[in-house]
């Protein structure tokens, strides 16, 4: 399988499952959505705004434009639950479209970028971009620990429903 392929396959998956969970999610009380669980970003809302921070507001202007917005990965930049939960589904959807626009040869080359620090950095395109899809699986199984109802989000349940629905 050529990378462009895995590539889509991860951003169709991303989207997928930040829409399986935003729904679970949307069932959940207020009060435990804000509340303090003990995760990095400290509750659902918050872990949620860090999605929004890193893979879109960071990741993706970094591939989809090539700069380097400074941000703070903790930074709360939406309040409204229901405005996150929109921004997080647009953003989700907005791989695809990016993906489709790079040449193959795009994904040999490298991204070159400002860290967080300030520091340049130069990275393997591929496995940056699979960084991005990977870290928001890592978040999203941290949301789906905490004992509310949550659905199964492994990516063969995506396929699975593909294959049942071509």
């Amino acid at each position: 399988m050529s990378f462009y392929i895995y590539a889509m396959t991860l951003a169709r998956y991303n989207a997928w499952a930040t829409q399986r969970l935003l729904d679970a999610v949307a069932q959940v009380h207020e009060d435990d959505y804000r509340r303090d669980v003990g995760l990095f970003f400290k509750s659902i809302h918050g872990t949620l705004n860090h999605l929004l921070v890193a893979e879109h507001l960071l990741w993706f202007r970094r591939f989809a434009e090539g700069v380097s917005p400074k941000l703070a990965l903790d930074d709360e930049v939406e309040p409204d639950r229901a405005r996150l939960a929109e921004h997080l589904t647009e953003g989700a959807a907005s791989w695809q479209p990016l993906i489709v626009s790079w040449s193959a040869d795009r994904f040999d080359g490298v991204l070159s970028y400002t860290t967080m620090r300030g520091q340049p950095a130069t990275l393997p395109f591929a496995a940056t971009l699979a960084h991005v899809f990977n870290h928001g699986t890592h978040h999203r199984g941290q949301i789906t620990a905490l004992g509310q109802p949550c659905p199964e989000l492994d990516m063969v349940y995506m396929l699975q429903d593909e294959s049942r629905n071509p």
